[in-house]
């Protein structure tokens, strides 16, 4: 199947190098850099090294360009998206594994998890991903294990779900729409490494704010996805 990396990268100079060349070095997908209008020097690093790069003029933020690299890869007709972080956290030899999920077991998204055969820790952090789990679960029945899992792969319907709706957002809260929608989703156990330069735009309090946000998004918003659409009728 013809598959796009897309890799979302805002002030990502000291990794984005690495990055790419982690992907190039460990599969032959065709992959797009969307500097988010870095403040940095992300965009000439990536020119330096004549990386696949959309440059936008303002920044928009990860939706955005999540939503830039899928209506891309929709107008240039692939059949797999992978959603891959440029900070360098992720790990590319994973990438034919997602792949690999999508092809043999027909399914529409592939999550990167780092908890299908591995326990989570018992940290703040891991607290609030097992909540968002948990409500997942409440509303759609579906469990899935590392929901705030940056790195998936998205099939052609998953795709053109992103292309007709810019509500949806790279984060656990679409997970529930893509299940509303009947879509299936599936997880792929992987190990991510820490990060080498500069830091988590998540700090303890915007932490609260996400978790907060997505649970009301997920038990108020994506949960009446068909009963919204149904009274619209």
């Amino acid at each position: 199947m013809k598959t796009l990396i897309v890799i979302p990268a805002y002030n990502e100079a000291l990794n984005i190098e690495k990055t790419v060349n982690d992907v190039k070095q460990n599969s032959n997908y065709d992959y797009v850099v969307v500097n988010d209008c870095s403040k940095d020097n992300t965009k000439e690093v990536c020119e330096k090294n004549n990386f696949n790069m959309i440059s936008l003029p303002i920044n928009y933020g990860l939706t955005s360009g999540i939503q830039v690299g899928m209506k891309y890869a929709y107008k240039n007709d692939y059949d797999i998206v992978i959603q891959f972080d440029g900070d360098g956290q992720h790990q590319a030899k994973y990438l034919k594994e997602l792949v690999k999920k999508i092809e043999e077991e027909n399914c529409d998204v592939a999550i990167g998890s780092r908890f299908v055969t591995q326990k989570k820790p018992k940290t703040m952090r891991m607290l609030g991903s097992n909540l968002i789990s948990m409500a997942i679960k409440l509303t759609t029945g579906k469990t899935i294990k590392d929901p705030t899992s940056g790195m998936r792969a998205y099939g052609k319907k998953a795709i053109e779900e992103f292309v007709n709706n810019s509500s949806l957002t790279p984060e656990p809260d679409t997970l529930v729409y893509m299940l509303k929608k009947k879509l299936k989703i599936e997880e792929v156990q992987v190990e991510m490494s820490e990060r080498e330069f500069g830091e988590s735009y998540l700090n303890p309090i915007k932490s609260i704010e996400y978790m907060l946000s997505m649970m009301f998004s997920i038990l108020f918003v994506r949960a009446l996805t068909l009963k919204v659409k149904k009274g619209g009728k």
